[in-house]
């Protein structure tokens, strides 16, 4: 029995030996073109779905950064402009500071109580200032409807034409963003 055995087992050796010499020729004849396609269709599914993930990854990858760009700009521009609201309601505060020293000034007995209304409308402005409110508007400069208001015109010799001869009431603006135009009278011919 074991020679039977022995010989079922070389039969099985040699048969063994016979494929895998047919499987090596097959591999032989087949070209590197035909082993390229055969490839190719095989990992051609897999390619095609990785490129389409990784351009969708990299899609949303940008829409992230635009995203965060965006809030950022926002935010920038909602801390730029968050005293907007606060300084316009000071706004009639300087007027009436204005008032005061135009109309007080010409009373003799007034002119040291001016002196402390001027020194308290420069500090006032100079901490505005700081949160940058600049005042818009002054004479002989010229007319800009973008930061004027005309409410008349009126002649002179001394300005212009176009020009504004008087401001009625100061124009403000904050971080190059207009707050309130400023109400002048421009110069005529």
């Amino acid at each position: 029995m074991s020679q039977e055995t022995e010989k079922k087992e070389t039969v099985n050796e040699a048969e063994l030996d016979m494929q895998e010499e047919v499987v090596a020729e097959e591999r032989t004849e087949k070209t590197e073109e035909e082993l390229l396609e055969e490839y190719r269709t095989k990992l051609c599914g897999s390619y095609n779905v990785a490129m389409e993930a990784n351009a969708v990854k990299l899609r949303a990858l940008a829409e992230m950064d635009n995203f965060k760009k965006r809030l950022q700009r926002e935010k920038e521009e909602q801390a730029r402009y968050a005293s907007e609201k606060v300084l316009s309601d000071l706004l009639p505060t300087l007027d009436n500071l204005d008032l005061a020293i135009q109309y007080g000034g010409q009373s003799a007995e007034c002119q040291n109580m001016m002196i402390g209304v001027e020194m308290t409308r420069t500090m006032l402005l100079d901490a505005l200032k700081k949160h940058g409110l600049v005042p818009v508007g002054e004479v002989g400069q010229e007319f800009d409807p973008n930061f004027h208001e005309a409410v008349g015109q009126e002649p002179s010799e001394d300005v212009a034409s176009g020009h504004i001869v008087r401001v009625m009431q100061k124009g403000y603006s904050l971080n190059e963003h207009l707050l309130r135009a400023a109400r002048v009278i421009v110069a005529s011919k």
